[in-house]
């Protein structure tokens, strides 16, 4: 029998000058701070700027920390909403690394994409992507810090906190439930306490059921306008 395994997981290495990885309640303006930590939500974003379909949903297994956690303060003057530019100060992450593991699972609320549910063809096509960089732009939380990512193994080298012990960060933002990927016509937000252990977050599903270790948030009422994905047979280029 078999037991090789399923070719639906990605490793890379996830490097940036900056990053500011917020809760985006503090997003609407004022002051702005970094979490210490990738969040769930951008990682997952990482992931799907290097290839995604409708097909599929990525899920981000877990995250190790490379290099120091260091943060840097800079004067900013972003729009203000009743016009003009306001003062604030934003605090990035400087000089960060990572390394991620995540992998892919059917969207089954997509039903009209089950005919494209080809495992092998959307990793090696994944594989080729992380080579080149993503076929999309890489950001650590917001546009302004630019992201760069390239294959890599998982536990490779030395890490800033390999052998550091267990460090709690609190309640932290995971990321957001979608109709589409919840088949509901509903927006929530997840929250949950990461720890860091010896270096690496071993994140949560975002199906985890246990309210005590995930929290979820009502946002709004949302429905689904997923994207229609066109292939060769919908362009009459199959028969």
């Amino acid at each position: 029998m078999n037991h090789s395994t399923p070719k639906n997981s990605i490793s890379f290495t996830l490097r940036g000058r900056y990053a500011l990885f917020t809760d985006p309640l503090t997003r609407i303006g004022g002051e702005k701070c970094s979490y210490h930590i990738p969040t769930y939500e951008t990682l997952k974003g990482v992931a799907e700027s290097i290839y995604w379909k409708p097909t599929f949903i990525w899920f981000v297994d877990k995250v190790r920390v490379m290099r120091s956690i260091r943060t840097e303060a800079k004067n900013v003057k972003p729009l203000d909403y009743s016009g003009g530019n306001t003062l604030a100060t934003y605090t990035y992450l400087a000089d960060v690394e990572y390394q991620v593991v995540a992998h892919f699972e059917w969207n089954l609320h997509r039903q009209d994409m089950a005919h494209d549910r080809i495992e092998g063809k959307h990793f090696e096509v994944a594989q080729r992507m992380l080579g080149k960089g993503g076929r999309r732009d890489i950001f650590l939380g917001t546009r302004e810090c630019q992201g760069y990512v390239e294959p890599g193994m998982f536990g490779a080298g030395t890490g800033k906190y390999d052998g550091a012990g267990e460090l709690a960060f609190g309640l932290m933002f995971h990321g957001f439930d979608y109709p589409d990927t919840i088949g509901k016509p509903e927006l929530h937000s997840r929250f949950w306490r990461p720890v860091l252990r010896d270096g690496i977050v071993d994140f949560l599903r975002p199906d985890e059921p246990d309210h005590q270790k995930m929290v979820r948030k009502f946002v709004r009422a949302m429905q689904a306008n997923p994207p229609r994905s066109v292939g060769l047979a919908e362009k009459g280029l199959l028969e």
